[in-house]
């Protein structure tokens, strides 16, 4: 007779067999060139990861954008910029394009370049040769010479604030022709170079003569242009009031180090400035964005203030979709989830971990579908029991503090299998990286624990939410299946549109996206 498990893994066991092996030398499924390319754009932040190099990941990107057409390329790119509110990645997309397809690429500058930090980003790709030229070259030239005749100057100053390349980098490699006076005299001043005076932006001039007397009111230049200089306690605070809605949630420890809360009515002038309904609904901020914020804050900001960034973060998420119906999420708590979601960057790596954010998925959709299940894994099903009544926050803080074992994809579908549950949708959060439940013939034991789970809920719908750049998953695509990537708040929308059967593909959902 002959051996039955293996013929039974061949020939019976239900589900494509695997194509790939993930980083832990576990069978996978590949996404395609396409799925590649999009989970990359949305999840790939060029830094080192728990399993991989800078470079390596570089080395990933450019070979899907080789392998991908180039109007899928440029989708991708506004995709990750705009939907994904990603930095990098869209940079290095659009300077790839303009090798590949220069007219495609000057139709998708404007939408992927769009403020000065995306242009200094945009113009260091160009300048490495890594996308296969080392010089901007004579389209993209014009590109950057278009966007600074543009800009308006409050976005010159805004793009005069960083380095590597610097805004004056950036004007010496394209010499822009001033449209006038003041931007002529603004370029001048910038690059140290003989200038009118009496025809710079007054912005500028109120900077040049606060700097000749500090006593004058601070002027109406960004807030890093005054913080090279000695400033009094109460000039922190003019600057607090100032900020806008972003640069202050970010800067709460820096006021904090300065004195400000220590001011008498600074605490309810911020709190009152984070709380500001219309501001928050211009500004949207992700719910990501609020995790990183409430994460970093160190103990000098009042409790009040962080209670403000807690309430945002709730009303962020606000908009989550009740699911309906029977609904599990199930978020991975392993060891490799503990990498910084941005990776790992010396001296910069951010606190929010994968963890984090996996955990601010789940209980944002708890908060959504109080009904929800949630089912964290690592090596097993790890017991936890949350209150969807419970912030957000809190929700997300008891979930990412358990765990830290080995990653078993499978654990939450074979727990639902042997309790005969009864599931409509269910969500799995994860680097994918699973490997405890590796097997050496069939499907993967994802695919076997979901099929099985489909015999008894022919209905049921799996999304997997990936959240690092690691181009395999342990679920392949179908119509019952959906895999998703990325961290931002359109995570959510995708979420519910599989759901209610609007699409059944994630690359068809970057497709829709105008170019």
């Amino acid at each position: 007779m002959a051996n039955k498990s293996l013929f039974t893994s061949l020939f019976a066991m239900p589900g494509p067999r695997p194509d790939r092996v993930n980083r832990d030398g576990a069978p996978a499924y590949g996404l395609g060139q396409e799925g590649k390319l999009a989970q990359l754009a949305v999840t790939g932040t060029l830094n080192e990861t728990f399993y991989g190099r800078a470079d390596g990941q570089l080395a990933d990107v450019l070979e899907a954008a080789r392998a991908v057409a180039p109007w899928f390329l440029a989708q991708a790119a506004v995709y990750a910029r705009q939907t994904g509110a990603m930095k990098d990645m869209p940079a290095l997309l659009t300077a790839y394009l303009t090798v590949v397809d220069p007219d495609l690429a000057v139709r998708v500058f404007g939408r992927v370049i769009d403020n000065g930090r995306m242009l200094r980003s945009f113009v260091q790709v160009m300048r490495s040769g890594r996308v296969g030229r080392s010089s901007l070259g004579t389209r993209p030239k014009r590109m950057v010479q278009r966007w600074l005749d543009q800009a308006s100057t409050r976005a010159l100053m805004a793009a005069a604030t960083g380095q590597d390349p610097s805004l004056a980098d950036i004007v010496k490699m394209v010499h822009p022709k001033p449209g006038d006076a003041s931007r002529r005299a603004f370029y001048g001043w910038l690059l140290g170079k003989p200038h009118d005076v009496g025809a710079l932006p007054p912005e500028v001039a109120a900077f040049e003569a606060w700097k000749r007397d500090p006593s004058r009111e601070l002027p109406p230049v960004p807030f890093e242009w005054l913080t090279a200089f000695p400033l009094t306690t109460e000039q922190w605070v003019t600057i607090a009031k100032r900020m806008g809605w972003q640069a202050l949630r970010m800067n709460l420890n820096t006021l904090a180090r300065h004195g400000v809360f220590e001011v008498e009515g600074a605490i309810d002038v911020v709190v009152a400035r984070l709380s500001d309904r219309e501001a928050l609904h211009k500004v949207r901020p992700m719910p990501y964005q609020l995790m990183v914020a409430l994460s970093q804050v160190d103990a000098g900001v009042p409790l009040e203030v962080r209670s403000v960034l807690e309430d945002a973060l709730d009303r962020s998420v606000s908009g989550v979709a009740s699911l309906g119906g029977r609904v599990v999420v199930c978020p991975d708590v392993s060891g490799s989830m503990t990498m910084p979601v941005t990776g790992y960057r010396k001296g910069a790596s951010s606190r929010v971990r994968c963890v984090d954010v996996a955990a601010l998925l789940a209980a944002a959709i708890l908060r959504g579908t109080p009904g929800a299940r949630v089912l964290p894994f690592e090596g097993n099903v790890v017991p936890l029991r949350l209150e969807p009544g419970a912030s957000v926050a809190v929700n997300a803080a008891r979930l990412a503090s358990v765990g830290g074992g080995g990653t078993n994809v499978s654990a939450p579908l074979a727990k639902l299998n042997a309790e005969r549950a009864k599931v409509d949708l269910v969500v799995i959060v994860s680097d994918n990286e699973s490997w405890v439940d590796a097997n050496r013939y069939g499907a993967t034991a994802t695919m076997r624990q979901w099929n099985k789970l489909k015999d008894r809920n022919p209905e049921a719908k799996l999304i997997c939410v990936d959240i690092a750049p690691y181009g395999t998953t342990q679920a392949a695509s179908r119509a019952d299946i959906l895999n998703v990537g990325g961290f931002s708040d359109a995570v959510f929308d995708a979420i519910a549109r599989f759901h209610a059967g609007e699409t059944g593909n994630w690359v068809d959902v970057v497709k829709q996206t105008e170019v």
